[in-house]
């Protein structure tokens, strides 16, 4: 399993935090930024140390992995955004809008108010045969990650433009059943107006795979060093065994 140094939690954190006061002015309309920066200041700690998904062999199942998978969504978004641009197609969204929605695609995987979302797995057995670093917390009241990250938005009073709920509500794709009946349109006017959620979901499954790609190197790499490991141990017990024979015999 990925580990971010200390250093490396800082500084992902300290782009994310750069990132919002970049992006939001301090003159927007009902201090959204603000009232932003507030949320993150309350879930700092818990955010900062956050794994982006609970098994390994997902992506960014490490103590950090949350935003490092929101820096990465956000920068693959705006990629995309330029790619989608030079391409013709309409881009009828600001780059804020695009960024907010990337940013608190998965804000609901901090949890509650009060709880975790994930908690570290304590079997050994689910660690060993299933590779779940991270379990869900019995203690929340159900709830789809996206309803939960409006859900903490709204407590924080953050308003958002049409473009940022669409956006944030549908990164998920068709992985989210409830969002079947945006994506499946049978006519123009039951079809979305806006491109800001295919790009999202582009830039959500990008980032995703491209971790996930991250992990398998380094597990792989992982397990090269560990067999490399046991030969070198092999022959330092053969050496041991001959030099054993040629002093005492058989």
């Amino acid at each position: 399993m990925k580990e971010l140094t200390p250093e490396q939690l800082q500084d992902n954190w300290s782009k994310l935090i750069q990132l919002i006061k970049d992006t939001f002015p301090e003159d927007y309309p009902d201090d959204r930024r603000g009232k932003l920066l507030k949320m993150y200041h309350h879930f700092e700690e818990r955010m900062m140390f956050a794994p982006a998904s609970g098994k390994e062999h997902y992506h960014n199942c490490h103590a950090g992995g949350y935003v490092e998978h929101v820096l990465h969504v956000t920068k693959c978004a705006k990629q995309l955004h330029k790619l989608w641009s030079e391409n013709g197609a309409t881009i009828n969204f600001t780059e804020e809008e695009l960024v907010f929605a990337a940013v608190h695609h998965d804000l609901g995987k901090i949890g509650d108010l009060a709880e975790d979302y994930y908690t570290p797995q304590d079997n050994d057995w689910w660690i060993k045969n299933r590779g779940e670093y991270y379990k869900h917390n019995p203690k929340l009241q159900f709830m789809t990650v996206t309803d939960r990250a409006l859900f903490l938005l709204q407590h924080y009073g953050v308003q958002m433009t049409e473009n940022e709920y669409l956006g944030l509500k549908l990164t998920d794709g068709l992985y989210e059943e409830a969002n079947k009946s945006y994506y499946i349109g049978y006519s123009p006017d039951r079809s979305l107006r806006t491109n800001i959620a295919y790009i999202l979901h582009q830039a959500d499954m990008m980032a995703t795979h491209i971790e996930y790609d991250e992990w398998k190197r380094g597990d792989h790499l992982q397990k090269v060093v560990k067999e490399e490991e046991v030969k070198e141990k092999k022959q330092q017990s053969d050496a041991a065994n001959k030099a054993f024979k040629e002093l005492f015999g058989d």
